[in-house]
């Protein structure tokens, strides 16, 4: 029997907005039945004989068997292959509401329809050739993005940019390809075909260096699109909690002159150069004093261990002291910004020994005064992507198209090494030519499988 979610042949029907009270609500319907269900379950204002595509109708959902009004909608019908899916497509736009849309989709469902598996629209969009598998993954992008340089790059990759690039290397590959396979298909036959020197060069000049450009910038739209967790660290009363308060700008974290007030470690987003950031204020390092703080500390050194930034937070106020050097050696091998807090009240004369207590310059920062906080988001930018704030890439491949990408480079530097070689056999070169094209058309899905679909579109919500 073939599963649901790969056949096309029926229509399909989904809540397409977030659940919970609003003022709209969407039921999304695809497939060959859309207009048949329109007719079954929508009562015009004025009745008419025909729907026209890409107009608005307003009337009411009908129980068809009671008569029974459900609801006052709009309902616009696209007509293939003009819609999201190239199929007939019916939206239906109701008052927002569990009870309301619920009733709307099993009257649906009743008229014809099944439920829709999560990601099955934007499935069918892809396999009818509305949408490349890149542009696909963009769609998810686009929903889960968390910044607007998040967002930014989705909408490139949706308009296609990641895919031409792709297919110009592809384009190339299939040329070097082509004069190759003549020289398996006709080894006698006097036929000019590209030598191997100038086969290295293109290889070496033309395709390898813009697969490593598109490699290189996959962390940093990772880095984009996911966030990153930035830990406050420091021993107590340093001002980890006021600088959280700054950089959230609201009191979301307790503050007091008592030593070991934060005791948990507390978790909260913010944009920071507008990277999405998980900020992670953490109890104080020291020696507990019992063991509710024991396990904050504990959590502390865990939440460190994995963070992508540390900002190490000291109290400009007082003058180094050798706790504070002893904490500083636990986060000076990872990723991390020092900062001095409490400049607002320093002496000049503990700045100056600050400065030259670490082996990086370090952020002096008024957290109550909101003093050197722009210096300071520009620094945690610096470490986490490398450069200052900036537009995000481009073109930035996710975790599975990097990964096509590194099968396709290694393949070409195997064709490499074999060109390297007297006599070049060229079946064994097809054969890692092969390799890299098909490792590049995964990425747009002009080589696919079942399964693969499956793990990409099963992410995505019910209703896209």
């Amino acid at each position: 029997m073939i599963p649901a979610h790969l056949r096309t042949e029926d229509t399909i029907a989904a809540i397409a907005t977030p659940p919970g009270p609003g003022a709209i609500g969407v039921i999304k319907i695809s497939g060959p039945e859309a207009e048949g269900i329109l007719r079954r379950v929508f009562r015009p204002a004025r009745p008419r004989e025909h729907f026209e595509s890409h107009r608005l109708y307003y009337g009411h959902i009908v129980d068809p068997e009671s008569g029974e009004p459900v609801d006052e909608v709009l309902v616009a019908l696209m007509r293939a292959p003009r819609s999201y899916t190239r199929e007939d497509v019916l939206e239906i736009y109701a008052h927002s509401g569990y009870r309301v849309l619920t009733r709307i989709l099993e009257l649906v469902l009743r008229a014809g329809a099944r439920p829709a598996e999560p990601g099955e629209f934007t499935r069918r969009a892809f396999l009818n050739g509305r949408l490349d598998l890149a542009q696909a993954e963009a769609v998810e992008e686009i929903i889960h993005a968390r910044s607007d340089q998040a967002l930014r790059l989705a909408l490139r990759h949706l308009s296609g940019g990641l895919s031409e690039r792709i297919q110009a290397l592809r384009d190339r590959i299939l040329d070097l390809l082509a004069v190759t396979e003549v020289a398996v298909d006709f080894p006698e036959e006097d036929v000019e075909i590209l030598s191997p020197e100038e086969m290295r060069r293109r290889l070496s000049e033309e395709v390898l260096p813009e697969i490593r450009r598109l490699l290189a910038s996959a962390e940093e739209g990772r880095v984009f699109r996911e966030g990153i967790a930035v830990v406050l660290a420091g021993r107590p009363n340093v001002g980890k909690s006021s600088l959280l308060n700054a950089l959230l700008r609201e009191e979301r974290a307790i503050v007091t002159p008592v030593p070991g007030t934060t005791r948990d470690v507390i978790e909260e987003t913010a944009q920071i150069a507008g990277l999405p950031v998980r900020l992670i204020d953490t109890a104080g390092l020291r020696e507990a004093a019992d063991e509710v703080e024991s396990i904050g500390v504990r959590k502390a050194r865990e939440k460190l261990a994995a963070a992508d930034v540390v900002v190490f937070l000291v109290d400009g106020s007082q003058s180094p002291t050798e706790e504070d050097q002893r904490l500083y050696e636990e986060v000076r091998s990872r990723p991390h910004v020092v900062a001095v807090n409490k400049i607002d009240i320093a002496p000049a004369e503990n700045l100056s020994l600050w400065r030259r207590q670490f082996h990086q310059t370090p952020v002096f920062i008024s957290a109550k005064e909101g003093r050197g906080l722009e210096e300071l988001s520009r620094r945690i930018f610096e470490v986490a992507v490398g450069h200052g704030p900036a537009e995000p890439p481009e073109i930035a491949p996710n975790l599975r198209q990097k990964a096509a990408l590194e099968r396709a480079k290694k393949a070409l530097e195997r064709a490499l090494r074999l060109l390297d070689q007297p006599a070049p056999l060229p079946e064994l070169l097809a054969v890692e030519l092969r390799e890299a094209l098909s490792a590049l058309s995964e990425i747009t899905g002009e080589v696919t499988t079942e399964d693969l679909l499956d793990r990409i579109f099963s992410s995505f919500c019910i209703g896209k």
